[in-house]
C-alpha cells in the first residue's frame, strides 16, 4: 500500500498539461529519479531538455508574429468602422464628404463622396466585396470581436509557453547541477581511495 502510494504521489508531478497543441514541461525535482524513470543518461536528458527548449523557442516565434499581425489589424479594423460610421452620418444630410485616401505608398488623392448606400471591403487574398453600411458595421464589429478575442488567447498562449522555457531551463539547470555534484563525489571518492592505498 505504502509503495503503491509513493509510486503515485512520483507519478503526480510527472503529469504535464497541454495547451493548443503546446506539451507542458516537467518539473523535475528529484533528477535522479527523473533519469532512472525515463531510462536516460544525463547527456541524453539535456540533450531532450535543450531540443525541447529549443521548439518551445520558436513556437515562441510564430506566435509573436501572430500577435504582432493581430495587434496591426486591431486598429485596421476600428479605422474602417469609423469611416463606415461617419459615411452613415453623413448619409441623408445631402453633405458630400470630402477624403484623402492613399492610391500608393506615400501618394494620397482626394475624392468627393456623396450619398452612398454601400461599401466596399477588402477581405484578404485580392477579394473585395461590396456590403450595405449596415452589413459592413455588423461584418466589421463580428470582426473586431473575434480578432481581440484571438489575441486573448494568443497572449495566454505566450505566457503558458513562457512558463514551460522557465521550468525547462530550471531543469536544465538541475539535471546539469546534479551531474557536476555527482562528478565531486566519484572524483572525491576515487582519490580517497588512492589514499588509503
Amino acid at each position: 500500500m505504502a509503495a503503491a502510494a509513493s509510486s503515485s504521489s512520483t507519478a503526480s508531478p510527472k503529469t504535464t498539461t497541454e495547451r493548443r497543441g503546446i506539451p507542458g514541461a516537467q518539473f523535475v525535482e528529484d533528477v535522479e529519479i527523473y533519469l532512472s524513470q525515463n531510462g536516460l543518461d544525463v547527456n541524453s536528458a539535456l540533450a531532450f531538455l535543450q531540443e525541447r527548449l529549443q521548439q518551445y523557442k520558436l513556437v515562441e516565434m510564430k506566435l509573436l508574429a501572430q500577435q504582432r499581425d493581430l495587434q496591426a489589424k486591431i486598429p485596421d479594423i476600428e479605422k474602417c468602422l469609423d469611416v463606415v460610421a461617419t459615411l452613415q452620418a453623413k448619409k441623408g444630410t445631402g453633405e458630400a464628404l470630402i477624403a484623402d485616401f492613399e492610391v500608393s505608398e506615400g501618394i494620397f488623392s482626394q475624392a468627393r463622396i456623396e450619398d452612398n448606400d454601400s461599401v466596399c471591403l477588402w477581405l484578404g487574398a485580392n477579394v473585395m466585396l461590396e456590403y450595405s453600411c449596415e452589413e459592413a458595421t455588423s461584418l466589421l464589429k463580428k470582426n473586431l470581436e473575434n480578432a481581440k478575442a484571438s489575441l486573448e488567447v494568443l497572449i495566454a498562449d505566450l505566457q503558458f509557453l513562457r512558463d514551460q522555457v522557465t521550468i525547462t531551463q530550471v531543469t536544465i539547470a538541475r539535471v546539469y547541477n546534479w551531474d557536476v555534484h555527482q562528478r565531486r563525489i566519484r572524483q572525491t571518492s576515487t582519490s580517497s581511495t588512492a589514499k588509503d592505498s
